[in-house]
Parts: structure tokens; sequence; C-alpha cells
């Protein structure tokens, strides 16, 4: 898997204090993306999956986890991986929030299994490509043509509650290469 970072708690994408993972990797390349650093995978990134489990499981043997948002590059374009992790961190968590360029319609042609293994164990699916000129403060959205698919019926009071009361946020963590800024941020970023 490559993965550029792990932070906890994040606070900003999806109810509750969370686990967020940021993939290396996309193949979209959305205009005024907010992460183009992370377009490419590189080798100092890669990592293998036991070694993510045992990052998350220090992080939620000592905090409360609510849950888990996947974001990127691309968590689409390393589908393997992350179905496998899915697999795993759903013991800990069914809140898994997945961010994709990806529209859920295009995901289920795909028909592979890694693909729909995803969309069976992903709580929450927000998708489609980032439009910068439809970025327009929409919660949890980078624009608003993007969509937010409950998949897990369990969670969806949850979540429309958490849409009802929630806006938009920046978190800033400080990590030994400077501060990452997390959350949907303005276009003007």
């Amino acid at each position: 898997m490559n993965l550029a970072r792990i932070l906890y708690p994040v606070n900003v994408l999806g109810p509750g204090r969370r686990i967020g993972l940021w993939l290396c990797g996309c193949s979209r390349g959305c205009k005024g993306c907010s992460n183009p650093e992370l377009w490419e995978q590189r080798p100092e990134y890669e990592i293998e999956i036991d070694k993510v489990l045992y990052l998350i499981k220090k992080i939620s043997d000592t905090n409360k986890v609510d849950g888990f948002t996947i974001t990127g590059g691309e968590p689409m374009d390393q589908a393997k991986d992350v179905a496998a992790l899915l697999k795993q961190i759903r013991i800990i968590s069914e809140d898994i929030l997945i961010y994709t360029g990806y529209q859920l319609s295009e995901l289920k042609t795909r028909n592979d299994i890694w693909t729909n293994s995803i969309i069976y164990d992903a709580a929450v699916l927000i998708d489609g490509a980032y439009v910068e000129d439809q970025n327009d403060g929409s919660v949890l959205r980078g624009s608003s043509n993007q969509q937010i698919h409950i998949l897990n019926d369990k969670l969806g009071d949850r979540y429309q509650n958490y849409l009802s009361d929630a806006h938009n946020q920046i978190q800033n963590f400080t990590t030994k290469d400077g501060i990452i800024s997390v959350g949907i941020h303005h276009p003007t970023f």
C-alpha cells in the first residue's frame, strides 16, 4: 500500500474522533485538488498492510476511535489493498468513510472482487471528481457535484444528524515535516 500519512484524531471529516488515512497515487488529477502532492506514488510511502494495521491498533488501544476516513490520492486506485485493510479495521469501527473521484455507478461497473468488497465494507462513500468552480462549502464535500452515499443503513441516522449540524472546518496537525491542514478547504486556499 502506498500511504502518505495516518492522523488521529481527525474531527473534521466525519462524525467523532477518526483515524484518517491519506493514500498516494491518483490517476484522476482534478484541477484545484487540495492534495496534488499525493498524485504520485512514492517508494518511501510503500508500507505493508500488516504495518498499517499495527499503527492503527496502537492508536485504538489507547484512544477512542469513532470511525475512519480514507482519502488520498485516490483510494480506488489501490482497491486490492484498501479492500484488505477494510476487512480488518471494521473490527475497530464499522464507520468507514471513503472519498473517491470515481462515481459509485462507475465503481459498480468495474465488477471486480476488490471494488465490490470496498463498497460492501464502507459505511459512507463520497464520490465524484472535484470540480473547483463547484466548491461552495457543501458539508463533507469538496464540490457540490459530489454525492454522499450512506452504504451502511445502521449509520444512517448518525450521518443525517452530523450533516444537519456540521459545517466544514479546518484542523491543523503538526508533524515532523511541518503543518498539515485537514478538512474541506475553500477554493482560494
